[in-house]
C-alpha cells in the first residue's frame, strides 16, 4: 500500500511538472558565477564539511590528444579547493594538486570526475582513471583533512567499474553511485561483469542504469554487489534508450523534504535532468530537467545546502570559447516549487 501511495505521489508530482512547463513557464536566467577562472576545472562535486565549502574538481588543459571515445579530456591531476564564506560572494582558495595520475600505481592516464565523503576524521577521495589495459576503474585516496595530503589506495575498488563515482551519506551509511556511457564504457557491462562485445541497446529498448553500492565501514571497499538504479517514466516503465531524458553519466543524489533527488547528464541531449524516490536505491520516476543546455558538450554536477540555501554546481565551456576540453566551474542558485519539483535554470546555450 505504502509503495502503491508512493508511486501515485510521484507521478502526481511529474504531471505537475508537465503541467507548468506546458503552462509556458521558462527555464530562470541567471549568469551564476564562475569559482575559478583562471584555470579549467570541471566536474566539481561540492560538500560542506564543518561548515565550510569544499570543491573536488577534474582539472582540465589543452590536450593535443583526439576526441575519440572522450580521450581529450586527458586530466592528469586533481585539485581540491575552499570558499571562504559562501558561493556567491566568497573568495575560492586553489589548494594546488592533491595527487596525480603518476601517484596511482594501477593507473595509465585520463583522471576523470572525482566526488569525496568525511567519515570518522578521515576524508576519502573517489576518483576514475584509466588501468593499464585502458579500462576504467574507480579508485580511492585518503587523508586527515580536507585538502590532504591525500594517500592514494595501492588498488582500485574490487566491483566498481566505469566513472562518475558520486558518494552519498545518510544515518552512518555510504552509497557510491557511478557508470557512464560511451567513453565511460557502461554499455560494456552485464551484470556487473565486462563483456567487450556488449554495447547500447535499440532506441526502443530500455536505457542502461547506472549502479549504486553501500561502502563498507573502511570506505574503501563495497559491502554488496553494485545494483542498477532504475529510472522511470510516469508509468513506472524505465527510460528508454531513445528517451532525451534517459540516464548517460554524471550522477547525484541528494535529499529533500524526505524525498530522495537522483540527477544526472544526459550526454548527447545536454541536459542535466533529474528524478525522484523513496530510498537510496530508488527507484526513481523522472521529474524534470534542473539545467538546459549549456556552452560545450555537457555538464557535470553537483547538488548542496548550503547556510540554508541550495545551489547547483556545474561546469560550462564559455570561459574558454566552447571548447569542450576546456571547462570552468560556475554556480547556480537552484529553487524548488511548492510541490517539490525543481525550477530549471537556463544553461546559457
Amino acid at each position: 500500500m505504502r509503495l502503491l501511495e508512493s508511486n501515485l505521489l510521484l507521478c502526481g508530482l511529474l504531471m505537475m511538472s508537465v503541467s507548468a512547463t506546458a503552462a509556458g513557464e521558462a527555464p530562470v536566467k541567471t549568469p551564476g558565477r564562475y569559482l575559478f577562472p583562471s584555470d579549467y576545472m570541471a566536474d566539481p562535486s561540492a560538500h560542506v564539511f564543518d561548515g565550510k565549502i569544499y570543491i573536488y574538481p577534474s582539472h582540465d588543459w589543452d590536450s593535443p590528444v583526439n576526441d575519440a571515445d572522450g580521450n581529450h579530456f586527458d586530466m592528469k591531476d586533481y585539485h581540491v579547493f575552499s570558499i571562504d564564506g559562501d558561493f556567491l560572494t566568497g573568495n575560492v582558495v586553489d589548494h594546488g594538486v592533491i595527487f596525480s595520475v603518476d601517484d596511482v600505481p594501477w593507473a595509465s592516464r585520463q583522471l576523470w570526475a572525482a566526488d569525496a565523503a568525511c567519515k570518522d576524521g578521515k576524508y576519502y577521495h573517489y576518483f576514475t582513471a584509466r588501468d593499464k589495459e585502458g579500462v576504467f576503474r574507480i579508485g580511492v585516496a585518503v587523508a586527515d583533512s580536507p585538502v590532504g595530503p591525500f594517500k592514494v589506495h595501492p588498488l582500485p575498488i574490487a566491483g566498481t567499474y566505469s566513472i562518475d563515482p558520486a558518494v552519498y551519506e545518510e544515518n552512518g551509511e555510504y552509497f557510491i553511485y557511478f557508470g557512464g556511457l560511451g567513453g565511460g564504457q557502461l554499455q560494456k557491462y552485464r551484470d556487473n561483469v565486462y563483456d567487450a562485445d556488449a554495447d547500447l541497446p535499440a532506441k526502443n529498448e530500455p536505457s542502461l542504469p547506472p549502479r549504486v553500492a553501500r561502502l563498507a565501514d573502511d570506505m574503501v571497499t563495497l559491502a554488496e554487489d553494485p545494483k542498477p538504479v532504475m529510472i522511470l517514466d510516469a508509468a513506472g516503465n524505465p527510460l528508454a534508450e531513445g528517451d532525451k531524458h534517459r540516464f548517460y553519466e554524471a550522477s547525484w543524489l541528494h535529499k529533500y523534504n524526505g524525498k530522495y533527488y537522483f540527477s544526472y547528464s544526459t550526454g548527447n541531449s545536454h541536459t542535466l535532468s533529474y528524478a525522484i524516490g523513496d530510498s537510496p536505491y530508488g527507484p526513481f520516476t523522472y521529474s524534470g530537467e534542473i539545467l538546459t543546455p549549456v556552452v560545450g558538450w555537457t555538464t557535470h554536477h553537483s547538488v548542496l545546502e548550503h547556510d540554508g540555501k541550495w545551489w547547483l554546481v556545474c561546469h560550462d565551456s564559455q570561459p574558454s570559447g566552447g571548447l569542450s576540453r576546456l571547462r570552468s566551474m560556475k554556480v547556480f542558485p537552484l529553487s524548488y516549487r511548492a510541490d517539490g519539483t525543481i525550477v530549471t535554470i537556463d544553461g546559457g546555450k
